[in-house]
């Protein structure tokens, strides 16, 4: 079986490391329980943490125990990390179906079954929503200083900001690091993992477990997903890019990853795919439009792995002949409308692209027409006040069509 770190850093995971000369021996002996959290902000996982999913699905492949720490009480409180602004309080109810719809997902990457390297999933409500305030202090505050907190690179860009950081965002390190204690005593977990904005957090988990118990802890981040310019990866006009087939169609899933740049596509099959780095360095290597290839490759696999070799198959098959002859196909993406919507004058083509969210507002809408990137039917649109009316639909369908990698299918009911 493989070393896990070998695996890591030949794919380009590994940013950061606590002790990477003890990290490496303990990887060498295998059987590593550890730990990644996962905040529940929303009811589904993005394709920011998916870069953690697949690296947890490593990590147990060669052998380690994971633990997928859900946040149903650090979600009460936000966390801070790379964060201009205070997150917005959710309600207990909110955070807990949060918490099931992301369990169910994990389930799709991670081994769940009993066994030595079978996964757990934990929930730190269970430990941190009936805290004793006095106790707590006593027993994990006073491991931590003040200074050593605001020196921490994931509070330092709120303070420097006019609203600051509250004092309830400012507990969250010492909560996370509790976390860490709390699953060491509990499962025998030795090794946090996280995207690499969780840094100073990651530390003073382990620190406390050093100071608090007198017993080795350690921390590795792994690179945040960023294209080649160093932006974040994950993200459209209509928002992020999710996990959930509602949320992110299958189709436009596979478009996201079948578009990505030239040179960031060696780096997403490292790090987003099972293929042997053999074949990641060959495809990524292809030169000129032979790339494109690779990108093909990357969305397909990307696409099986999320939703399904199924799924993948339909996406790519839709999307080659979009891309070959602009037909419409069933797997492109679809939103239904009242039949009258269309009916008499019909529906303003500006109303119609922001209702089907290839286009964030109006005003983008508007830029799109005048550009001379919009196709209602194969057709193009340039007038702003353009109607769209029943008789364009054929057999209840329309597909509209926003630049060269855009497409949708509006279907009346």
């Amino acid at each position: 079986m493989r070393n896990a770190y070998d695996v890591l850093k030949e794919r380009g995971f590994i940013e950061q490391l606590t002790h990477e000369d003890e990290i490496k021996e303990l990887f060498a002996k295998g059987g590593v329980t550890f730990y990644i959290g996962i905040d529940p902000t929303a009811d589904s996982l993005h394709v920011g943490h998916f870069l953690t999913v697949m690296a947890m699905a490593h990590m147990q492949q060669c052998g380690n125990r994971p633990i997928c720490l859900m946040g149903g009480g650090t979600g009460m409180i936000g966390d801070p990390s790379g964060k201009a602004d205070m997150r917005k309080m959710m309600t207990v109810e909110t955070i807990d179906h949060n918490v099931a719809c992301i369990k169910k997902q994990l389930s799709r990457f991670i081994n769940f079954d009993d066994g030595e390297d079978g996964a757990i999933i934990a929930n730190n409500a269970d430990w941190l929503r009936n805290l004793n305030y006095i106790e707590f202090l006593r027993e994990v505050g006073i491991h931590f200083t003040v200074n050593r907190m605001l020196a921490a690179d994931c509070f330092k860009i709120r303070m420097e900001r006019e609203l600051g950081l509250s004092f309830l965002e400012f507990n969250y390190m010492i909560m996370q690091a509790y976390d860490f204690l709390e699953l060491h005593e509990r499962y025998g977990c030795v090794l946090q993992m996280g995207g690499n904005d969780q840094w100073s957090n990651i530390i003073a988990g382990a620190e406390l477990i050093r100071r608090k118990l007198g017993k080795p802890a350690y921390g590795m981040t792994f690179k945040l997903l960023t294209n080649s310019e160093g932006e974040k990866m994950g993200k459209t006009v209509g928002g992020a890019v999710w996990l959930d087939p509602e949320k992110t169609s299958p189709y436009d899933f596979y478009q996201y990853w079948r578009n990505v740049g030239d040179k960031d596509v060696e780096k997403c099959l490292a790090l987003l795919t099972f293929l042997p780095m053999d074949e990641v360095r060959r495809l990524g290597a292809l030169p000129g439009s032979e790339i494109n290839q690779a990108k093909e490759v990357l969305a397909f696999e990307l696409t099986k792995i999320v939703h399904g070799e199924e799924e993948a198959a339909k996406a790519q098959e839709a999307a080659r002949a979009l891309f070959g002859k602009g037909a419409a196909t069933s797997a492109a993406p679809s939103t239904e409308f009242p039949a009258a919507d269309f009916a008499g004058e019909g529906m303003d083509i500006l109303s119609l692209l922001t209702a089907i969210n290839v286009v964030p507002s109006r005003s983008e809408a508007r830029r799109a027409v005048q550009q001379g990137g919009v196709k209602v039917a194969e057709k193009a649109v340039d007038d702003v006040d353009f109607k769209v009316t029943a008789d364009l639909f054929t057999d209840g369908k329309l597909l509209v069509q926003k630049g060269k990698k855009t497409f949708h299918n509006v279907i009346l009911k």
